[in-house]
């Protein structure tokens, strides 16, 4: 029960980086978004290690290559699509598009890890995204279709792929890690490979001139949305695997929505509610601990 509640915690904090990135997207450059927001994560999480654990694991070199690929794909890569996505749509659209995840991560699981897929799961998963797709849309799931797909759109497509990559291989960078120094390392490795850029693009110039506001938002992105969410959804990923907590992603355009009406004055509807009960209804069918379905022979 503990673990179900951490990740209920981790979709409410990632439902929040939404409404973090999409004011960021109009007052920082997207790389010095993601640089700042991981070079916060990764000294909170150093500090975090020594306090709890002593000292950071050393890698041995299956780990190190494990530590490096998460690095790439789920801080490097994501975090690059992520805050270019925001800059071309909005907030809403991309929550859409990330409530992928859960799928693509599943069918990856099933294929990598031979993970089962009962008929619970098979129908808990989309029923939990068809959710996802009503709150988004104000009840409207068609008018999805109406603007089709542009570059804002394949670049949160590119946060899925990266994400899906980071949730499989994590399972693999964890065995002999704990999840602190896992995510610790990745935090790491991918706050070097942004700094790259940031480097070249100049945003320790840029950072000079930010408001108070935006060092707020970065605060909250590198605290709450890495550092807490990053390490629970590990130790989710450890105790119930992969394809189980990332169901929980669909919980984080919800939580975007309800943080949107409770700060940004967006009015509460019944999309919104019958949305979000598809959505606990599909979370809890694909985490039933034993089939609720009747299997036919």
């Amino acid at each position: 029960m503990k673990t179900y509640l951490k990740l209920f915690a981790v979709a409410f904090f990632w439902g929040g980086t939404f409404v973090a990135g999409r004011f960021l997207a109009g007052n920082a450059h997207p790389v010095s978004a993601a640089f700042f927001r991981f070079a916060i994560a990764s000294i909170c999480l150093l500090l975090a290690v020594w306090k709890t654990e002593g000292r950071l694991q050393k890698l041995n070199a299956r780990q190190a290559l494990a530590v490096a690929a998460l690095g790439l794909t789920g801080v490097f890569a994501y975090n690059l699509f992520f805050f270019n996505g925001l800059n071309l749509i909005g907030a809403a659209r991309a929550a859409l598009i990330i409530a992928l995840n859960p799928v693509a991560i599943t069918l990856c699981s099933a294929l990598i890890y031979r993970e089962a897929l009962p008929l619970s799961r098979l129908v808990g998963i989309p029923l939990s995204v068809v959710g996802a797709l009503v709150v988004i849309t104000q009840g409207q799931p068609l008018q999805i279709l109406s603007g089709g797909i542009g570059r804002g759109e394949l670049l949160i497509f590119g946060c899925v792929l990266s994400w899906t990559l980071y949730s499989v291989i994590g399972k693999t960078a964890m065995r002999g890690l704990s999840p602190l120094a896992a995510v610790c390392w990745s935090a790491i490795a991918g706050t070097l490979l942004l700094s790259i850029p940031a480097l070249s693009y100049g945003s320790l110039s840029e950072a000079s001139h930010f408001s108070w506001m935006v060092w707020l938002s970065i605060g909250y992105l590198g605290l709450f949305g890495t550092v807490v969410g990053f390490l629970w959804y590990f130790e989710g990923i450890q105790k119930i695997g992969p394809s189980r907590a990332a169901v929980f992603i669909n919980f984080v355009p919800v939580n975007g929505v309800l943080l949107a009406t409770l700060l940004l004055g967006e009015p509460l509807d019944i999309s919104l509610l019958g949305g979000g009960l598809l959505v606990v209804c599909g979370a809890y069918l694909a985490n039933a601990p034993k089939p609720l379905f009747w299997r036919t022979s």
